[in-house]
C-alpha cells in the first residue's frame, strides 16, 4: 500500500476502485422500489405507517451526509483519511441490509425504523468518503473522467443487473421476499470480497494536519463562497430535479399516458438503463475532445429534445418512445459521470484558494442535494398530479394531458434553466492545469520547508 500520487491511473488500479460500486448499486432497486411494499403489504404494517417510518429514516440518511463528509475530512486511522471509514461503514451496512430485506414473519414499525437507520447509517460511511476518495485518487484532468466513467458504469450495471436478477427469480416462481433476499446475500458476498481488494490495493491520500479543517465559522463561509462549488451544485440540483420529476410519474406515464401493458414496461427501464451503460465510453470521448461541461450541457440539450417529442406521441407509441427512453437513457450517462469528474476538479480549486482539505464535505452537500431533488420531484409531481385535475379512478383526457405536461414539459423547463447555470463554467481544462501546476508548486515549497526545519 502506497500513498496516492499525481501519476496517470493505472486500470488495475482504476477497476478495483470501481468495483464497489456495483456492489453498492445493487440493493438499490429492493431499498427504493420493493421495500414499501414488502413491509406495507406482505408483512401488514400498513402503507400510510411505512411511508411515514422511511420518511423518518431518509431524513435522518440527508442529515448525516455533511457529519460523515466532514469527519472523513478531519479524522482517520494510521494516516488513512477514507478507508477506515468505508471499512466500517460496509460492515455496518451490510448487517443492517441483512435485517432490512429479511425480516422476521411478525414485525412492527420499531424494526423497519431502526434497521433502515442503520443501513442508511453504514450506507452514508460508506459512499460519502468513496466519492471523496475517487476525487482525491486522480489529479489529470481526463482520469478524473475516466474515474468517474467507471464508477457510474458499474453503478448502473448494478441497478441493471439487480432489476434482471428479480425479473429471473419472478419467471422461476420465487417470491418478492424471496427474491430481494436473495440480492441482499449478492450484495453482501460480494461486497465481502471486493470491498478488502478496494482497502488493501488503492492508495488513500494520507491526512495532513495542515490542510485539516475545523469546523468555523470561516470554514462554513469560504465553503458557500466557493463560486465554481456553488455553480455546479445548483446545476447539478436543477439537472436532478428535472430528472427525478419523470422517475416518480414513469410508471403513471406508462399505465395512463401511454397505455403500455404491464408485461412490456419492464422493456422501457431495460432500454434507459442500458442506453446509460452503453453510452458512457461515448460521453468520454466528447468530452475530451471538447470539455466536460459543455458536454454534459449538450447530454441535457438532447434529454429535453426527447421531451419534447413526448408531447407529440399518441397512446400505443412505443416505438417512439422506445427512442426516447434511448435518448434519454445515454443522456443519463453524461448525469452520472461528468459532473462528479467536474466536482473532482473543483476540490483543486478549493485547495488552492483556501489551503484546506474538504471533499467529504463537500461530496456530502452533494449528496444531499441529490436526496432533496429526489424528495422534492415526488413531493412535487403527485400533489401537481391532483391539482391538476388526475384521478387515477376515473381518468379523463384533460387528466392524462397533465401527466404528460409534468412528465415532459417541467423537466424541459428545468434543465434549461440547469444549462443557462452550468455553461459558462469557469473551471476548464486550461484553468484546471494552471491550478494544478500552483498546486503542485505549493507542495514543493512545503516540501523543502519541512526538510529545512
Amino acid at each position: 500500500m502506497t500513498p496516492a500520487t499525481n501519476s496517470r491511473l493505472s486500470q488495475r488500479r482504476l477497476i478495483l476502485y470501481a468495483l464497489p460500486a456495483f456492489v453498492v448499486a445493487l440493493p438499490t432497486i429492493p431499498v427504493y422500489i420493493h421495500l414499501p411494499a414488502l413491509y406495507g403489504v406482505e408483512l401488514g404494517l400498513g402503507l400510510a405507517a411505512t411511508g411515514l417510518f422511511l420518511l423518518l429514516a431518509r431524513l435522518f440518511d440527508t442529515v448525516s451526509d455533511p457529519v460523515i463528509g466532514y469527519l472523513s475530512d478531519r479524522y482517520g486511522f494510521r494516516g488513512a483519511r477514507r478507508k477506515p471509514w468505508i471499512a466500517i461503514g460496509a460492515v455496518i451496512a451490510g448487517f443492517g441490509l441483512f435485517k432490512i430485506l429479511n425480516p422476521p414473519g411478525d414485525v412492527g414499525g420499531s424494526y423497519l425504523l431502526l434497521w433502515s437507520i442503520v443501513l442508511y447509517a453504514g450506507w452514508t460511511m460508506v459512499s460519502v468518503p468513496y466519492l471523496a476518495w475517487g476525487a482525491e485518487l486522480a489529479d489529470d484532468y481526463d482520469d478524473r473522467t475516466r474515474l468517474t466513467s467507471w464508477r457510474e458504469a458499474m453503478t448502473l450495471i448494478g441497478i441493471f443487473g439487480a432489476g434482471a436478477l428479480a425479473a429471473i427469480t419472478a419467471n422461476m416462481g420465487w417470491t418478492s421476499s424471496d427474491s430481494i433476499g436473495a440480492i441482499a446475500w449478492l450484495a453482501i458476498g460480494l461486497g465481502a470480497a471486493v470491498i478488502p481488494l478496494l482497502l488493501w490495493y488503492v492508495p488513500d491520500r494520507p491526512l495532513d494536519r495542515q490542510e485539516l479543517p475545523a469546523l468555523t465559522g470561516s470554514y462554513l463561509r469560504s465553503v458557500i463562497s466557493n463560486g465554481p462549488f456553488l455553480r455546479l451544485l445548483g446545476a447539478w440540483f436543477l439537472n436532478g430535479l428535472a430528472n427525478g420529476i419523470p422517475a416518480a410519474l414513469f410508471f403513471i406515464y406508462l399505465e395512463f399516458g401511454l397505455e403500455a401493458a404491464e408485461e412490456i414496461r419492464p422493456l422501457f427501464i431495460l432500454a434507459y438503463f442500458g442506453a446509460g451503460i452503453a453510452s458512457i465510453p461515448i460521453w468520454l470521448k466528447i468530452s475530451q475532445q471538447f470539455g466536460k461541461h459543455r458536454t454534459w450541457c449538450w447530454a441535457m440539450a438532447a434529454a429535453a429534445l426527447a421531451f419534447v417529442s413526448v408531447l407529440l406521441i399518441p397512446s400505443g407509441g412505443f416505438a417512439a418512445f422506445t427512442v426516447v427512453c434511448l435518448i434519454t437513457g445515454m443522456a443519463l450517462g453524461a448525469d452520472l459521470t461528468l459532473p462528479p469528474a467536474m466536482q473532482a476538479d473543483v476540490l483543486d480549486y478549493d485547495r488552492w484558494r483556501f489551503g484546506e482539505e474538504r471533499a467529504g464535505i463537500q461530496f456530502a452537500l452533494w449528496g444531499m442535494s441529490t436526496k432533496l431533488a429526489l424528495a422534492l420531484s415526488v413531493g412535487l409531481a403527485l400533489p401537481a398530479l391532483e391539482v391538476l385535475g388526475f384521478d387515477p379512478n376515473a381518468p379523463t383526457e384533460s387528466g392524462k394531458w397533465a401527466i404528460i405536461v409534468i412528465y415532459a414539459l417541467v423537466p424541459i423547463v428545468i434543465k434549461i434553466a440547469a444549462i443557462t447555470v452550468v455553461w459558462r463554467f469557469p473551471l476548464t481544462r486550461k484553468r484546471h492545469d494552471i491550478i494544478q501546476h500552483r498546486l503542485k508548486k505549493r507542495q514543493f515549497k512545503l516540501k523543502k520547508l519541512k526538510e529545512l526545519a
